[in-house]
Formats: C-alpha cells, structure tokens, sequence
C-alpha cells in the first residue's frame, strides 16, 4: 500500500507585530481530538479538488466567520508530521498561514466544535495547546520558523553503513 498523508490549513489570524503578536486561538471541544486544548481559530481538512490557499479562506468563514484573500495568507511553514502509529489519518501535511487582514469581526461560529475564542500574546500561551501548533506559535515568536517543519519523527536521521 502507498503512504498517504492527509492534507490541513491553518490560519493563524494576528494581530500586532514581533514579540509583541496576539494570536486569535479557539478551545477545542466535542472533536474527540485534543479536546480541552487551544488551537489555531481557524484550520481543518483541505476537501476534494479544493486548493490549499482555498481551505484555508473557508475554514475561516465556516469557523470564526471572516472572509479572507487568498493573496492575504502568508505562508510560513508546510509541517509534515506523525503520530507513528501507521493509521493513515495519523499521517499529516499541515500548511501553516498567517493572516493580518481580513473583512468582519472574528466569532464563534461552531460552538458543538469549540468552547471559547480568545486572542492570546504569543509571548504568553494559554496552557494548554495542541502540541504541535505549539511548536509553530513558539517558533514563530522566536522568528525562527523554517519553511519546513517535522513534527513526530525521530529526532534524528538514521545512521548509515559506511561502504
């Protein structure tokens, strides 16, 4: 069988610059996936024959009810990661946005899906985050967010046979 890899996009929506940065995150509940934890307001499922850069201005309509231009989205890293266990749908490539502009007042829009929608320095967290856009958010308070990301892998490549 093929390796598959399940596509996301997220949509950081920011405010402010630098260190200085607010996050707008959402507390997750009744998904059955890292319920009790905040993430990015605005992420899910790239769908059939829809474009990333498309995913990502719809999960932010369907979710907290902004509308965005794709040419708004500003890429700041495709993560490939796993939860190595072999499930297909464990097996991620999540495309990572950040967004400063955009047209409406964000709001909770799915409430069966999210308890709460908060704007949050990134310099300051709430406890907890979903692990790995944690990793995106802390990078990215650093500036040191590459433009690929692993998250789940070994730490490490595996050594090689000298020939």
């Amino acid at each position: 069988m093929r390796f598959r890899v399940v596509p996301a996009a997220y949509v950081l929506l920011l405010r402010g610059t630098g260190r200085d940065a607010e996050v707008l995150l959402q507390l997750r509940q009744g998904t059955g996936y890292r319920d009790g934890h905040w993430a990015a307001a605005a992420a899910g499922h790239v769908e059939a024959d829809e474009s990333v850069l498309v995913a990502a201005c719809r999960e932010a309509a369907e979710e907290v009810g902004v509308t965005i231009e794709p040419a708004d989205l500003e890429p700041l890293t495709t993560m490939h990661r796993t939860h190595a266990n072999h499930e297909p749908i464990d097996e991620r490539v999540d495309f990572f946005f950040a967004c400063r502009r955009w047209v409406g007042e964000p709001r909770l829009l799915e409430v069966a899906k999210a308890a709460d929608l908060g704007w949050f320095p990134l310099a300051a967290l709430p406890e907890p985050v979903v692990p790995h856009e944690r990793y995106v958010l802390e990078a990215l308070r650093e500036d040191v967010l590459p433009a690929i990301t692993t998250f789940g892998f070994p730490p490490r490549l595996p050594e090689t046979k000298a020939r």
